[in-house]
């Protein structure tokens, strides 16, 4: 039998309460997002159980991720919000699957697929407002606006657009962003709109639209910084403790001895690294718990291994357990120590835990 040595457990009954609280907060129908493999959780088992609870809309990145999304879920809408690449619109419209078209190119690509096959294809329209990555430009929203036949053919399910500081409520590119965006949908047809994402959702009603399209809220990450995180958590990582070592006061512990032991101290080494997406900047920063008791780091994680101090906790052995995330240490937690955010955290989580998903 092979043991398992480190397990992330997701819990999906979270998850569908998160979505269920946020749809209940934005009083409006919400989407999914999934891009990610949901986040590094699963898209498939949090695809079907999302649309078990009745969501019936779905984002990704990538038109291989959409594709996995449609098994899962079927009869769901499913976008990528990457758009088109070159020759990929046979089989978004094969598949069902609604690209968000983002310049004009893609706008042609969609239509002339559509002409070829001689029906309409949904899709959203992706309006830039400020995030200067993806998504139509004012020059081109003006030129689409002046040339409406180049949507003949394009079922336009949403305009859409995406919010650059929406975990920020007084930063002024909201209110920016919110007045861009109604100049651009006065100037394109009168269709559905999607604005919100999971910061969105809490700014209030000006920011409310018809498809709301949080992420990271639904796996936990608090959408609100600064304040009480309205989330439950959904992600607990458990690595189990291959050896314990006794050590000298003096002697120090792993790469560069950036660690070194003040007193006689026992060390854990647990079966969980960078490679796994436990971050290499959680270096003497990170605890893990045993018990809820919280349990210090010593020294700097590695590819595979990290180090812990469990001189004060005699009771821990080898095969025992070690929580890494949970038991009140979150992802927003681990993300502070490391100098980065929560999706980080989340979407670095490797392939070489076992999962488990309560809730399936």
């Amino acid at each position: 039998m092979i043991a398992d040595t480190a397990v992330l457990t997701v819990d999906l009954d979270a998850i569908a309460a998160n979505w269920a609280a946020l749809r209940e907060r934005h009083g409006r129908d919400v989407a999914g997002v999934l891009k990610a493999d949901a986040y590094g959780l699963g898209a498939p088992e949090v695809a079907r159980r999302l649309a078990w609870e009745g969501c019936r809309h779905f984002f990704v990145a990538h038109l291989f991720e959409a594709l996995a999304v449609v098994e899962a879920a079927p009869g769901a809408s499913v976008a990528v919000l990457d758009g088109i690449l070159p020759g990929e619109a046979p089989d978004f419209a094969e598949h069902g699957i609604l690209p968000v078209l983002n310049d004009l190119g893609q706008v042609d690509a969609w239509r002339a697929e559509a002409v070829r096959r001689g029906h309409l294809l949904p899709a959203i329209l992706h309006v830039d407002t400020g995030m200067h990555r993806l998504g139509l430009p004012p020059s081109e929203v003006a030129a689409l606006a002046s040339d409406p036949a180049r949507l003949d053919g394009i079922d336009l399910r949403y305009v859409m657009t995406h919010l650059v500081a929406a975990e920020v409520p007084d930063d002024p590119a909201n209110a920016r962003q919110h007045a861009a965006f109604a100049a651009a949908r006065a100037r394109l047809p009168a269709v559905p709109v999607s604005l919100a994402n999971s910061s969105g959702i809490f700014l209030g009603e000006d920011f409310a639209s018809d498809l709301a399209r949080p992420g990271a809220a639904l796996y936990g990450i608090n959408p609100t910084p600064g304040r009480p995180n309205p989330m439950r958590q959904a992600v607990r990582l458990d690595g189990r403790v291959l050896q314990v070592r006794e050590i000298e006061a003096g002697a120090t512990v792993g790469y560069n001895g950036i660690w070194t032991a003040t007193r006689p101290s026992r060390i854990a080494t647990v079966a969980v690294g960078y490679a796994d997406g436990y971050l290499r900047g959680l270096s003497n920063r990170g605890t893990a718990r045993f018990a809820g008791r919280p349990i210090p780091m010593a020294g700097r994680v590695s590819m595979d291994l990290t180090t812990f101090d469990i001189t004060d906790l005699p009771q821990v052995g080898p095969g025992d357990m070690l929580t890494l995330i949970g038991d009140g240490q979150t992802p927003d937690d681990l993300a502070l120590l490391a100098g980065t955010n929560g999706y980080e955290i989340l979407t670095s989580l490797g392939q070489r835990y076992t999962r488990r998903y309560l809730g399936a």
